[in-house]
């Protein structure tokens, strides 16, 4: 695994606030110096990287005097604003000083979401990586909203990840890795090495979030390894104060904690649906239907047993089975009124109870993807 990372061609790197503004007290130009010296030898070295950085709140609360980080969204939004501009300066300025370009791509989970600003925000990232250019993307923190925000950057590392199908998403945090307890709490708690993504354990030793300047922890580390994996690519999360971290990482050397993929890569439309994060309603699915999804087939509405919320056509909803587990989500081919009204019954019956027959299937197997 790791001399697969070492191969790679294409990373995905997330910095942490407490890294980027030096735990709160303004933006740590060491830090963010020696990141771009080491990005800029991984570009020589023939890599296209792409830089995730967090820091935005936290460098505006610091330029504003505030020692806290305030709850209510215009708070945070104004201090994005105003910690955005520094934290772009500064990219610039060390990239600059390597003969390297960089440019600012702010996103929020709307431009993902919908399926035309997805296919053109990749567009614009693939561009830029040929062009040589370094993107430094940060969560548009001066417009989200609690319905559409990411919440962390941990997550957002990944959905980038899975958005140009990097090989590799390294996470450098203000700890060495993920330990078999917490560390600080624990004196005999040992650093995990590696093991696989998807292994549910990790989530439960990960535990809660973190300090006050991020929104995160271990446990949004854990998750978005899970979500980078569904498009193959591995997850290290590594002490990002370390000498040298970034390129021992990107260069196969045993640091931090690496969590491989193993499952097969999704087809780009099916990732697209599997990163939702909002999803607009639900279907309650019997067993059977919840059988026949996972032998390949398309949802139909006889084994529908229930709908939630409202939506439109071509919604993104989730396939949930009786105990509530979500067992699928994918785009439906019919509003939550009409949904409502064929539920239950046939394909055959559509037509009748509706007046009109759009599909055969509710969702069909093209646009949904098993979880």
């Amino acid at each position: 695994m790791r001399e697969s990372i070492a191969a790679s061609k294409r990373i995905v790197v997330k910095v942490g606030s407490a890294l980027v503004t030096n735990n709160g007290a303004g933006l740590a130009t060491d830090f963010i110096t020696e990141c771009a010296r080491q990005i800029s030898m991984l570009h020589q070295s023939g890599r296209q990287i792409v830089l995730v950085s967090s820091g935005a709140i936290a460098a505006g609360m610091q330029r504003l005097g505030w020692s806290k980080r305030p709850h209510a969204m215009h708070a945070l939004q104004a201090a994005a604003a105003v910690g955005q501009m520094g934290l772009t300066q500064a990219y610039e300025s060390v990239f600059a000083q390597h003969g390297l370009k960089s440019a600012q791509v702010l996103l929020t989970h709307e431009d993902l979401s919908d399926r035309n600003r997805y296919l053109n925000a990749r567009s614009t990232l693939n561009t830029l990586l040929d062009l040589g250019v370094v993107p430094i993307i940060n969560e548009n923190d001066t417009v989200v909203t609690d319905e559409i925000r990411f919440g962390d950057n941990d997550t957002l590392g990944a959905l980038v990840a899975n958005l140009i199908e990097a090989e590799v998403l390294i996470i450098l945090t203000d700890q060495p890795g993920l330990f078999t307890a917490d560390p600080r709490r624990d004196p005999q708690a040992t650093l995990i090495a590696e093991g696989d993504a998807e292994n549910k354990d990790f989530e439960a030793i990960a535990g809660g979030a973190g300090s006050g300047i991020s929104t995160g922890g271990m446990i949004t580390k854990i998750r978005a390894a899970q979500r980078a994996a569904r498009s193959g690519a591995h997850t290290l999360i590594v002490g990002g104060r370390e000498t040298g971290a970034l390129i021992r990482a990107a260069n196969g050397e045993v640091i931090g904690t690496c969590l491989r993929a193993n499952t097969s890569p999704l087809a780009a439309r099916k990732q697209w649906l599997a990163d939702h994060l909002r999803l607009a309603g639900a279907v309650i699915i019997d067993d059977g239907a919840v059988t026949a999804l996972r032998n390949g087939k398309s949802l139909l509405p006889i084994g529908v047993r229930g709908i939630e919320g409202e939506f439109e056509r071509g919604a993104a909803i989730a396939c949930l089975d009786q105990n509530r587990t979500e067992v699928a989500r994918g785009l439906i081919n019919y509003a939550s009124a009409e949904a409502r009204r064929i539920a239950g019954h046939a394909s055959q019956e559509i037509e009748s109870r509706l007046g009109y027959l759009d599909e055969a299937e509710l969702v069909h197997r093209d646009n949904l993807v098993l979880l």
